[in-house]
């Protein structure tokens, strides 16, 4: 053997560091893409060509679009094209996009990505222009990789110098755009606009795209023998540690505990009731849509070690047709909650027995949780609608509104988004109407000898 050749080489490989491999994923196209068209990477790695072969994406698993780049570590700049300039990528609107960025940092890793739309075409984006990506893809140092992250800003935050309470949120690219939701939108975006059109003070949205096939690992702090998981307190650190004094340093935030909230369905669900039980300093608020509780029953565990260090509210959410034992679980952390410390009226549990597992679920009942956690307005007992058979109508309306299905006699007052008593008034089942309301949402409040308790439910006045 040649030895002195082998150190020669030994000593070229240590000089030169060998190259490793990013895998780039779509997770889709914009529906305006051609049939059959090529998708192509052009960056700082290959001359920026727009149509280098060896930059060009495949078909892969579950039908995604993949493609393999072999790099040495540092950072790398790029954008998507499907074989020219004139076909490249653009942001939602259809108009110009940065070049992406990320810092690779070696070994193997992978990169998932969404095209919003061809630069010259809006797309199929339904993001509201409010919307914006704050970071293709963010650092997350207590993970070791990237995640995109998206802002949803108030309407009047550019023309305001109000400070706004923040709320985030897990799987970011289900909550805002069509585009890069795979299974349908929550529509975070039209309901705050609407909400705040409707009188809401508004509110800052920070979505977290999940990780992909590292999903269930980040949102769980705790492993399943089957499905995986364990990063879950490494990415709620992230989030507490990294995202939010960044989001507070850089936007005009309301930061305490008391303006701060954390939301997430499934799996997102999960990961959002074990931040909003280990961070009790930093969060006050937690929606809970359809938890993964099955993933691991040491999230009742957690929760009672946790128990109660500060006041909070929780909403919880499940649907009659999910499946499994999804209503009992949710029941059961009720309870669990209960148990730790926090009363009655720090939480709310919804069941909506059509409901599935799905978007459509969670983007119903967000506008209510949304305004039930971030109200100041009197929390009361379950909805009256539902216990004692009243409704009330028309629901929007204009002005005022009509209780059907009162039997006696109750005291009626209404609340604003500001804990304002604007209206009160005793009414029976013969004079069951209130009227001059401004245009606003308001939390009816009913009570009566008949009930034993107060009963509530939101309402909104448009003009």
């Amino acid at each position: 053997m040649n030895y002195r050749l082998l150190f020669s080489l030994l000593l070229l490989a240590g000089a030169f560091p060998l190259s490793a491999q990013l895998t780039l994923v779509l997770n889709g196209l914009p529906a305006a893409t051609p049939t059959g068209a090529t998708i192509y990477a052009a960056g700082s790695f290959n001359g920026w060509d727009p149509a280098d072969p060896g930059s060009a994406f495949a078909a892969g698993e579950e039908g995604k679009l993949w493609l393999d780049l072999s790099l040495s570590p540092g950072p790398i700049a790029f954008k998507l094209t499907r074989g020219s300039w004139d076909t490249v990528e653009g942001n939602a609107q259809g108009g110009f996009l940065p070049n992406r960025t990320y810092g690779y940092t070696g070994g193997t890793d992978t990169l998932y990505l969404d095209i919003l739309s061809w630069e010259g075409q809006a797309g199929s984006s339904t993001a509201s222009p409010n919307v914006a990506l704050l970071d293709e893809a963010f650092w997350m140092p207590q993970l070791g990789r990237a995640r995109r992250i998206w802002v949803y800003l108030p309407p009047d935050y550019e023309t305001s110098d109000k400070d706004y309470p923040v709320l985030y949120m897990q799987d970011g690219q289900n909550l805002f755009d069509a585009a890069t939701a795979a299974f349908g939108e929550w529509e975070v975006d039209e309901a705050l606009d609407h909400l705040f059109g409707e009188g809401d003070g508004g509110i800052i949205v920070v979505g977290i795209d999940h990780g992909g096939s590292q999903r269930l690992d980040e949102y769980s702090p705790w492993a399943n023998p089957q499905y995986g998981g364990g990063e879950g307190a490494a990415y709620a650190a992230f989030i507490v540690e990294t995202l939010k004094p960044y989001i507070d340093a850089n936007y005009r935030t309301l930061s305490g505990r008391e303006h701060t909230g954390i939301m997430g369905s499934s799996m997102g669900g999960l990961i959002s009731l074990f931040a909003a039980a280990e961070y009790q300093e930093v969060f006050s608020k937690a929606g809970i849509f359809s938890a993964s509780y099955w993933f691991s029953s040491e999230c009742y565990a957690h929760v009672l070690a946790s128990g109660k260090t500060a006041d909070m509210k929780f909403y919880l959410l499940a649907g009659g047709m999910e499946g499994g034992n999804q209503v009992g679980d949710m029941e059961a952390m009720y309870n669990t909650l209960m148990e730790a410390g926090f009363g009655a009226e720090e939480i709310e549990m919804r069941t909506v027995p059509e409901g599935g597992h799905n978007e459509a679920l969670w983007r119903g009942a967000f506008p209510e949780a949304y305004l039930w956690l971030f109200s100041a307005a009197p929390v009361a007992v379950p909805d009256w609608g539902e216990s004692v058979g009243l409704k009330v109508f028309p629901n929007p309306g204009q002005g005022g509104f009509t209780v059907s299905g009162l039997q006696g006699v109750a005291d009626i007052t209404v609340w604003d988004q500001q804990d304002r008593r604007v209206a009160s008034q005793t009414i029976n089942a013969q004079q069951a109407r209130l009227d001059g309301l401004m245009p606003g949402i308001y939390w009816i409040v009913l009570e009566s000898e008949q009930w034993g308790c107060s009963q509530r439910m939101l309402w909104i006045s448009q003009n």
